[in-house]
């Protein structure tokens, strides 16, 4: 005999389920409107501050111990010297890295440890990178307190991120196009450099270029380093000594002043509008170049 099905039962439990399913979807919009409420007070209090701050003077001038003089000059050019290094060594040792793992290596323990240990260090603290760029780069191997130093230092601290992302791009690209092209005789590079990395380059640059995001707005690396946040001159090889935005930030906002705060406001906003297109430059890149297979 066939089991009755006791409506009443299974509307109440319909009912306490559905109730549950409100909660938590009320819980969690209020956890995003939280986010969003303190997204625009802290934005709508920066804005407020560095209006009437904020113009070409201020991008045109070195810092200087009077807040109507300070510029932002030698941090923006300095943070762009940290590009020219971190974006290439990043890039090509995270995409190589991605490509071995993925494409070369045999599954084993050893590559087993290989990946927890990248996935680890994605989120180890930034100041632990600062801490062995200071021992290796500035004291072993006598950089200083140069663009070269800070810039290998900030590689190692994206570099897993890279790696990270990368892969995933390699892994989303479907086996028939590797099995395609190994039909029509090519190589096992061939078909890498032909036909997997054209496929994963929206997913590779997505990725990268967030990371690279990330790296511009670090400091706790950088104050490790001993990277200067009084700077009135720019640099003019990779050697140089130079400074970056978030340490003339960080130097603003200490001084006693008040009108520094405005001036560090201001800086803030600068080094927002250069997130933002970074962040908005990969989103070009993902939503241009990606493919449906």
């Amino acid at each position: 005999m066939e089991k009755l099905i006791d409506k009443q039962r299974v509307v109440q439990h319909m009912n306490g389920r559905l109730l549950r399913n409100n909660v938590l979807k009320f819980l969690f919009f209020l956890a995003t409107l939280f986010g969003l409420i303190v997204l625009v007070v802290l934005l709508y209090r920066i804005l407020t501050q560095a209006l009437g701050w904020l113009n070409m003077d201020f991008l045109n001038n070195f810092p200087s111990r009077r807040p109507e003089k300070a510029g932002i000059k030698a941090g923006l050019v300095g943070s762009l010297w940290l590009m020219v290094i971190v974006a290439p060594v990043s890039l090509i040792l995270g995409v190589g890295t991605a490509i071995y793992l993925e494409e070369y290596a045999k599954k084993s323990r050893f590559t087993d440890f290989i990946q927890t240990n990248i996935s680890n260090l994605a989120g180890v603290p930034s100041i632990v990178f600062g801490l062995l760029g200071l021992t290796i780069f500035v004291r072993e191997l006598n950089l200083g307190r140069s663009v070269l130093a800070a810039g290998l230092t900030m590689s190692l601290l994206v570099l897993p991120v890279i790696v990270v992302a990368a892969q995933e791009a390699i892994r989303a690209v479907p086996n028939q196009l590797r099995e395609a092209s190994y039909g029509m005789g090519a190589t096992k590079w061939q078909t890498i450099y032909r036909i997997v990395l054209p496929a994963a380059i929206p997913g590779i640059l997505t990725g990268s270029i967030l990371a690279l995001s990330r790296a511009i707005g670090e400091t706790a690396p950088l104050v490790v380093l001993g990277i200067p946040t009084f700077l009135a001159y720019l640099p003019q090889d990779i050697l140089d000594t130079f400074t970056v935005m978030p340490m003339q930030i960080y130097n603003w906002t200490s001084r006693p002043q008040a009108d520094f705060q405005h001036v560090a406001a201001a800086g803030i906003v600068v080094l927002l509008v250069v997130l933002i297109f970074m962040n908005s430059i990969a989103i070009f890149i993902r939503n241009k170049f990606q493919k449906r297979y």
